[in-house]
């Protein structure tokens, strides 16, 4: 299924039943009097956060969703069934929008499993001809018509939500790195921007405890701006509680060793003030690449920094049980979402 994290729908809820004209017929029963019935409410359309989803993907096929109009009243005075409320349901993590002429209002943002919100209240139904009955008035051939149901122009927009967001340049190894430490199998290969989509890969540590980590894909200079792959993907790191960012030690430069975090972390900031203050766990990939001496220079560049940095190969497992440790116990440290 097709990674999709904006949509843009057209809701309505039910129109309410209309009221029902109606005279007391029954014999031996003169003159029964006007006997008809209410209509029923029309139904509410709610949004749902729903974790057995990970995509907008549906929302692209289907655009139009409506809930069940109320039944018209009945004589007798029986009262018109109510319409059925429509449940849509979003992946964890949806920003539900209303489209106005020239801008967009914020209605919800669904963030925990279950959660749920009204987005448009159905019609009330129309009172029938019985409600009109009065002493200068005993035979009312009228009936209240039901009230319409409202719709609205919807923009749906899908920010992940994962515990560590995987992050660093193109080629850095974060799908590599996301496939050894999880059951996650994205899409690798040996060139730039391989990874077009987020991916989410599962952890469980040994007490059962369960932490999403997510791989957002290469980015550049000038994101913030659109370059590359753009800024489309940075409002998924919003929703981590921190950052793992990678760099690959082909990306470094061993004169200004933190330059290529840098770089990443500029971008950040001009997209984000909150995103750039995230609390961030370095790390340099693919040291199976060069040699001793090599990265005797790289640790030393780095040293001078006073900067604590990690070193693995995601490709052959080494330093990755060090830094897992260290991943898990800022995982338990975190605080909540906000």
């Amino acid at each position: 299924m097709r990674f999709v994290d904006e949509a843009e729908i057209t809701v309505r809820s039910g129109k309410g039943g209309n009221g029902c004209v109606s005279f007391r017929r029954e014999k031996f029963i003169p003159r029964g009097g006007p006997d008809g019935g209410d209509g029923g409410r029309g139904g509410d359309v709610y949004f749902q956060a729903d974790d057995k989803l990970l995509t907008l993907y549906d929302f692209k096929h289907k655009r139009v969703y409506e809930a069940q109009n109320g039944r018209p009243g009945m004589g007798r005075q029986r009262f018109g069934g109510h319409g059925q409320d429509l449940i849509v349901k979003v992946p964890p993590g949806t920003q539900v929008y209303e489209i106005h002429d020239d801008r967009k209002e914020l209605l919800a943002d669904l963030v925990q499993d279950g959660q749920q919100y009204c987005i448009a209240q159905g019609g009330t139904g129309g009172k029938g001809n019985a409600h009109f009955k009065s002493s200068t008035m005993r035979a009312p051939r009228f009936a209240q018509p039901g009230q319409e149901g409202r719709e609205l122009r919807i923009r749906l927009e899908l920010k992940v939500i994962a515990d560590a967001g995987v992050i660093g340049l193109p080629n850095a190894g974060k799908s590599t790195f996301l496939t050894r430490v999880s059951a996650a199998r994205p899409k690798i290969g040996a060139y730039p921007f391989t990874t077009l989509t987020p991916n989410l890969g599962v952890l469980d540590d040994d007490r059962g405890t369960r932490m999403v980590m997510a791989d957002i894909p290469g980015l550049i200079e000038g994101a913030h701006e659109g370059h590359g792959l753009g800024d489309r993907f940075l409002k998924h790191v919003e929703r981590t509680r921190f950052l793992v960012h990678l760099l690959s030690v082909d990306d470094l430069n061993p004169e200004f060793p933190m330059e290529g975090f840098d770089l990443i972390n500029r971008e950040l900031a001009r997209f984000s003030t909150a995103l750039a203050s995230k609390e961030q766990i370095l790390v340099v990939n693919k040291i199976d690449l060069v040699n001793e001496q090599e990265m005797d220079i790289i640790k030393s560049g780095i040293s001078v920094h006073g900067d604590c940095v990690f070193f693995i190969s995601a490709l052959n497992g080494t330093g990755i049980d060090e830094l897992m440790q260290v991943i898990w116990a800022k995982f338990y440290n975190s605080q909540d979402f906000t």
